[in-house]
């Protein structure tokens, strides 16, 4: 009997959510992807010294100071990338720094050098997904870059108005964070979820079925998952990026793992189109709590561990 990962890759394309390449030997995912917590653990631990070393010896001598960190930080967040790229034979998820959430030019410009980084190191662009954060100001940055065939990973999703505006935005790709919204639902009605109706899982449900009802190319990766039963229920999602413990559970397990998702279920879903301008998204996106306030943390949380990884690299600079 295959097991239920086995089972998994069968009708979605399993990512691995981790910056550790044991991981990926183990669990063979087609997609990885990496945000600044993850690099920042993988940054600190023996056998990626190397990556660390390398990403200092390549900038010492070119420049100093806050000029020298910024290089650093971005080669190392590369050369994870490239590593993982050499593990797995899709793409690898790249992120922006939280702190550009609201600049759209500056989103832009750092997803173009990224692509540069990449295409020195012998990279095709097809490989790389610019990961950034669902704000309005990041959704028309995803836009440009996708103009310019630079493909983006809309993350920090917790909204069908943020998942709208990213279809119509033609965003390749984008990440509902399932863990998070079933978090916050946990907190504020003081009750445990069983996964079918687990408000994350319910979200994802959502926009898989607005995507592939109303012809949207996006593709759907759901993430961000506290247990094995919401990735249960979300089996024929696109894509679904799972963390190694995770991974390994699905990889001990032989029972039969049904489909969940289809387009052929979405089609037949009641849900109705929404007509969506910048108005409309800060409008619905404000009526949201839950949205509003997982988002702003997501960005605050990302942004923290991106500060203690320059710290962390700052004090191997002098």
């Amino acid at each position: 009997m295959n097991t239920q990962l086995d089972q998994l890759k069968q009708f979605t394309v399993v990512v691995a959510d981790t910056g550790d390449f044991t991981s990926l030997k183990q669990f063979a995912p087609r997609d990885a992807t990496t945000n600044p917590s993850l690099i920042l653990k993988a940054a600190q631990m023996p056998e990626y010294q190397f990556l660390v070393d390398q990403a200092i010896a390549d900038n010492k001598s070119k420049c100093g100071g806050q000029e020298l960190l910024a290089h650093v930080l971005d080669d190392l967040t590369i050369l994870f990338g490239l590593e993982i790229l050499k593990l797995v034979p899709g793409r690898v998820s790249t992120e922006t720094d939280a702190s550009m959430a609201f600049d759209t030019e500056a989103l832009v410009a750092k997803g173009r050098h990224f692509i540069e980084l990449y295409q020195k190191h012998g990279i095709a662009r097809e490989r790389i997904l610019i990961k950034i954060a669902s704000t309005w100001e990041g959704i028309r940055a995803a836009e440009k870059l996708q103009r310019d065939g630079i493909n983006c990973n809309l993350t920090l999703l917790f909204s069908l108005a943020q998942a709208v505006a990213c279809a119509e935005a033609k965003v390749k790709l984008v990440s509902p964070f399932v863990g998070r919204i079933m978090d916050w639902y946990k907190a504020k009605e003081k009750k445990e979820f069983a996964p079918a109706e687990d408000p994350g899982v319910l979200s994802v449900k959502e926009i898989y079925c607005y995507y592939k009802k109303f012809g949207y190319a996006t593709e759907v990766m759901g993430a961000s998952f506290r247990n094995v039963g919401e990735i249960q229920e979300l089996a024929g999602c696109d894509l679904l990026t799972i963390s190694p413990p995770l991974l390994g559970e699905l990889q001990k397990s032989t029972a039969p793992l049904a489909r969940k998702l289809s387009p052929e279920i979405a089609r037949d879903s009641k849900i109705e189109k929404l007509p969506l301008d910048e108005k409309t998204f800060r409008w619905q996106f404000n009526e949201n709590a839950m949205a509003t306030e997982k988002t702003a943390e997501g960005i605050r949380l990302f942004n923290a561990d991106a500060q203690k990884l320059a710290q962390f690299i700052a004090a191997k600079l002098d």
